[in-house]
């Protein structure tokens, strides 16, 4: 498992609240964001300085 899928496993059970991902690590994170069953759970917004600010949601995004 790499280090992307344990960060967003750690933001699916609760272990964490928000999860920071880079500018220079998020096509990265992506790739191994949306291969996931519940990807539509995941919601994203930009910040500034290009860093992005990911939460679980219980009910998925349309």
């Amino acid at each position: 498992m790499n280090k992307f899928e344990e960060m967003l496993n750690l933001l699916k059970n609760g272990d964490i609240q928000t999860l920071e991902i880079s500018k220079e690590d998020f096509l990265a994170f992506r790739e191994v964001l949306i291969k996931r069953e519940d990807f539509k759970h995941f919601s994203g917004n930009a910040m500034q300085g290009a860093q992005v600010v990911f939460t679980y949601l219980k009910v998925p995004r349309s």
